[in-house]
């Protein structure tokens, strides 16, 4: 994404439009600042689900190495359990299909905070043009 500032001409300009900023103007600006917050929180949320995936997908292809008679140690809580391979094997699946879930979910919630933005962001740039800055 490319950010571009206004030129000294262009901001001259806007000033001289003076355009007032009636109430729901500015209703619409703060919900737009909200979600933009929330869809930079839904971003580093999905970020770490998604290393987190990662990191699971990881341990299971080096687990499917080690002998299925040999325990595993595998985090419980606070602690460590030793249990057989083939079951770590299927709880790391579980695992991982709950965090597929969880990214699925994440994607939709941000998807439809940045559809929420981009009508406000058409919504003030009509109202206002080059007078308001929404680039995030």
């Amino acid at each position: 994404m490319q950010r571009r500032m206004l030129t000294k001409e262009e901001e001259a300009s806007a000033g001289a439009e003076d355009m007032e900023v009636r109430r729901e103007d500015q209703e619409k600006i703060n919900k737009f600042s909200s979600l933009h917050q929330k869809e930079t929180n839904l971003e580093e949320e999905l970020g770490a689900k998604m290393k987190e995936k990662e990191d699971l997908e990881e341990i299971s292809t080096e687990l499917e190495l080690v002998d299925e008679d040999e325990k595993v140690p595998y985090k419980v809580g606070d602690c460590f359990v030793s249990l057989p391979q083939p079951q770590v094997l299927e709880l790391l699946e579980s695992s991982t299909q709950t965090i597929d879930d969880e990214v699925e979910a994440l994607k939709s919630k941000l998807e439809t905070v940045q559809e929420e933005m981009g009508e406000l962001k058409k919504a003030l740039y009509g109202r206002f043009g080059r007078s308001i800055n929404l680039e995030t």
